[in-house]
């Protein structure tokens, strides 16, 4: 017999050789019925993989994420199937599954194949998956592995085999195909009710430019048609909602070949943004105790190898600046952190003087190649809300949950509502990526754990994402579209403290390293304005717009009085301008439409003689006519609901 634990706890006792799916027939026939997928030990296994060891168990269906990533795994076998027998002689090399679905990278040969040939592959797919095959793993030595492929000509899985050890190679059989594979598959192909091809591209054999270059086939699958037509129709949406699209539309950042990839420009109405974001978390800072501060660009390359950066980012970075003096190497800078070390550095501390709580933001510098460049979320020079604490140990729990309170008082003042906290630890069995002492890692990585706990987060655990010079807590943001994004970070270090040689003097007057906090609730700027643009869909909360009212005259003859109208909402506080054209309404408000402009006060005759203004709310809704005074409280109304003032626990 057996003990299977699992993840609520519980034990069940089965004879050896139970597989899989009778251990979720012996929990519900509703469960059986639904797993695709299943972990046992922390190991990939498929539903008939008999157990024959004590060990834990996971089980996964669609709903989870191990259990798509099975389900696209093994579709992309099943693409891979289609793809070799409709054109005969193509070369097969990886076909893994990815965030949203799975591609194979084909050698196609002297085949042409392009988007007019999805349906024709699609077709295929379908006619294999409804043969209802199972897929079967099985364990081959290393001269059958490269005899099978090489009989086939197919050099890239020689390749990879030949670097495969001789006992750790299995294939994966289906119906007629045959393909190397570690394993993670659904039962069968009747499983997959639905495909959809995406979209075709070049990409390199292993990534390496001097290789050949192959065919990059990306696909989707899913269980019902119904789940396909909806994922179609959230592309749409996400579409519409593209940062790049809506920037541009609604003017707020722009990029230029000549001033280089990856360097966004930011127009007025972006600035303008920009600048209340930052005075909004700027205030938020002042009363949570922080200090503004302010560094270069650059730094001297010392500073960073002292930090760790250079080996973190030097070889794939900017290239050192160099200066008249033969000796003298500057760098454009990947990090904050270090700047404010040496900040800490340019005097000495007392126990009663901390915490300091340094903060910037800070434009920093990385050399992204062009291929992963992707308008504001992935960029070269990025602006940080960055600050760091620096503190005794005793009071690292408190500082580490006051950033905790400020990173959810700036979500929920953005509208980001549903979220989880994710801990990154290092990876066990790979410590050597990461410096600092044993003893260091174990306090900071309990330190954030109790935080997290003590705050009630809904949090989870993720071993080998820690950074490299300490652990740290990200902030996985859901937007409107059900997407995930990594918004905000802390991290505690106790490795630059110890670099920098950063000292305090206690009270029993010896001198002591304090413990550092790396935070950014925003991140980037660059990047939280994207994923803010594509959450909201353009429509920002009320106090951060650019414009939150336009007034759109019905005739040339109002003029005058939608300027007196502008002077009162000035005189609010209400940002606002006036479109005094003389094109016809409908035209006007199909514009401030377009342009997320929040309110539309409309003025004519009846509107001058009464003092007022009729409103409509963007969507259409119409409020009525009302006094300044009146459509003044509304505004307030609506951005103190959202906006409400930081407040720090005492």
């Amino acid at each position: 017999m057996i003990n299977v634990t699992l993840p609520d706890g519980s034990i069940k006792e089965f004879e050896s050789g139970t597989t899989v799916l009778e251990v979720a027939k012996s929990i519900s026939e509703g469960l059986a019925r639904n797993v695709i997928s299943a972990k046992y030990n922390g190991t990939t296994v498929e539903t008939k993989t008999s157990l024959t060891t004590d060990g834990s168990l996971v089980l996964f269906t669609w709903r989870d994420d191990e259990g798509k990533k099975a389900f696209w795994h093994s579709t992309s076998h099943v693409m891979a199937q289609a793809i070799q027998e409709l054109y005969p002689g193509a070369k097969l090399t990886i076909g893994p599954a990815i965030e949203n679905g799975f591609y194979y990278d084909v050698d196609f040969g002297e085949h042409k194949v392009s988007e007019n040939d999805f349906k024709k592959i699609e077709d295929k797919m379908l006619e294999i998956a409804r043969g209802k095959h199972e897929f079967v793993m099985r364990e081959v030595s290393k001269q059958d592995a490269l005899d099978f492929y090489k009989k086939e000509n197919n050099p890239f899985k020689v390749e990879l085999i030949e670097n495969l050890q001789d006992g750790d190679i299995t294939f994966c059989d289906h119906d007629t195909f045959t393909d190397l594979c570690r394993g993670g598959h659904i039962p069968n192909t009747g499983i997959i009710k639905a495909v959809k091809l995406m979209n075709i591209a070049g990409a390199y054999w292993r990534g390496d430019e001097h290789n050949p270059q192959l065919t990059r086939v990306y696909g989707v699958s899913f269980p019902k048609q119904k789940e396909l037509k909806e994922y179609l129709e959230l592309l749409e949406e996400a579409k519409k909602r593209d940062h790049r699209k809506l920037g541009k539309e609604l003017q707020l950042f722009t990029f230029s070949q000549k001033v280089g990839q990856g360097l966004p420009l930011w127009l007025p109405k972006g600035a303008a943004l920009r600048e209340r974001l930052e005075n909004f978390l700027k205030k938020a800072q002042k009363k949570a105790g922080y200090e503004q501060v302010v560094s270069p660009h650059i730094g001297q390359k010392e500073l960073y190898v002292t930090s760790g950066h250079y080996a973190k980012y030097g070889e794939d970075s900017f290239q050192p600046i160099k200066t008249p003096n033969e000796d003298e190497e500057f760098l454009l800078k990947p990090m904050n952190c270090p700047h404010h070390c040496e900040i800490f550095n340019s005097q000495s501390w007392s126990y009663r003087d901390l915490p300091k709580r340094f903060a910037e933001f800070g434009t920093v510098y990385r050399y992204e190649q062009s291929g992963e460049l992707h308008g504001l979320t992935r960029v070269r020079g990025f602006t940080q809300d960055d600050a760091h604490i620096f503190c005794t140990p005793d009071q690292l729990d408190n500082e580490f949950k006051k950033v905790i309170d400020l990173v959810l008082y700036v979500f929920g003042s953005l509208g980001f509502e549903n979220f989880t906290a994710q801990v990154s630890l290092r990876d066990p069995e790979n410590k050597e990526k990461y410096i600092g002492e044993e003893e260091n890692w174990v306090k900071a990585e309990n330190a954030i754990i109790n935080a997290a706990k003590e705050k009630d987060l809904n949090y989870v655990i993720e071993t080998g994402e820690a950074a490299f010079y300490g652990p740290k807590l990200d902030f996985m943001v859901k937007d409107a579209l059900g997407r995930s994004w990594q918004l905000g970070t802390i991290q505690v270090d106790y490795n630059l403290p110890e670099r920098f040689d950063l000292t305090y003097k206690g009270s029993d007057n010896d001198l002591h390293r304090p413990v550092m906090i790396h935070r950014a609730p925003f991140g980037s700027i660059e990047r939280f304005v994207a994923i803010l643009l594509e959450h909201t869909g353009g429509n920002f909360p009320l106090w951060l717009m650019p414009e939150q009212a336009i007034i759109l005259t019905l005739s040339e003859k109002y003029e005058k009085y939608s300027q007196k109208v502008l002077n009162l909402l000035e005189n609010h506080e209400i940002r606002a301008l006036a479109d005094d054209r003389s094109e016809t309404m409908g035209k006007k408000i199909r514009e401030a439409e377009m342009n997320k402009l929040p309110y539309m006060l409309i003025v004519g005759e009846q509107e001058e003689q009464d003092g007022t203004v009729s409103v409509r709310k963007h969507g259409g809704e119409d409020l009525g006519a009302m006094k300044i005074e009146e459509f003044a409280e509304i505004i307030n109304k609506e951005i103190n609901s959202s906006l409400k003032p930081f407040t720090t626990e005492v």
